[in-house]
């Protein structure tokens, strides 16, 4: 059953109470310290009981709320889907768990809420600072319920990028876009860093390896402020597998794309 305007509405409502009620119980798990820490595919890609009963907790919601609705989430749920046809949250309940881990910030619980494979909602949550990232499709976004402002395309010399440094080993035409912009940053969260280009605290954001968990919030909050984002290859992201991201503003997208095909 396709939703209604007036439904997408009330479940954006809906889904922002119960990202802040998952925020509680992770803060509140931050405080004292019991959960339990293991690693996944290698070293640098830890997940800890607090993920999983992040996931848990949106399923069991989801289940009992809105029962033809399907979940793809980092820790399990994305198993069973092999398609986006209907209405798909797809979930990463800590975006960003090695800061989680070893810094106690900058993470992010992100959503991405896609109807027929297309975004309708985008939901980027900065736990530690309280900071409420979210849109619905062809109302905008906003940041703590303000508007975010359409985004500006500011001249790549003038442009501030993020990307994890060790891409350069992967691309060596980096080290060109490093040479023409005025500065780069790291900040290890996909979610909080597709938010701020959408918020113009960033440029530009580029990854070779990330999950559709990953980028499903944030670029549903991009294309609602005039954001594009596509695979390093300037092609239409993929929400059922792993891709690359160039997420930017146009024209950024356009000279980097320029940089890195020459």
């Amino acid at each position: 059953m396709k939703e209604s305007v007036l439904d997408f509405v009330k479940i954006k409502q809906t889904a922002e109470t119960w990202t802040r009620e998952a925020g509680e119980y992770i803060k509140d798990q931050m405080a004292s310290s019991s959960f339990a820490i293991s690693t996944k595919a290698n070293q640098h890609d830890l997940v800890t009981d607090v993920d999983k009963n992040v996931e848990a907790f949106f399923l069991d919601k989801i289940k009992k709320t809105y029962s033809d609705h399907r979940l793809m989430g980092e820790e399990g749920s994305f198993e069973e889907i092999k398609d986006l046809n209907g209405t798909v949250w797809i979930l990463d309940p800590i975006d960003g768990t090695i800061n989680f881990v070893h810094q106690s910030s900058h993470f992010a619980i992100s959503i991405g809420i896609y109807q027929d494979g297309h975004p309708v909602i985008g939901i980027v949550y900065d736990v530690m600072n309280n900071d409420m990232y979210s849109s619905l499709k062809g109302e905008g976004a906003t940041l703590n319920e303000e508007k975010i402002p359409p985004i500006i395309n500011h001249p790549l010399n003038e442009s501030i990028l993020s990307f994890n440094s060790g891409w350069m080993l992967e691309d060596r035409r980096l080290e060109r876009l490093v040479k023409e912009v005025r500065g780069v940053r790291s900040y290890g969260v996909a979610a909080l860093e597709m938010a701020y280009v959408a918020v113009g605290k960033l440029d530009a954001y580029i990854s070779f390896n990330l999950a559709p968990w990953d980028i499903a919030g944030g670029y549903a909050l991009l294309v609602e402020v005039g954001g594009k984002a596509t695979n390093y290859e300037g092609k239409p992201l993929d929400f059922l597998k792993k891709d690359t991201l160039l997420a930017a503003s146009p024209s950024i997208h356009k000279d980097i794309f320029h940089i890195i095909t020459k």
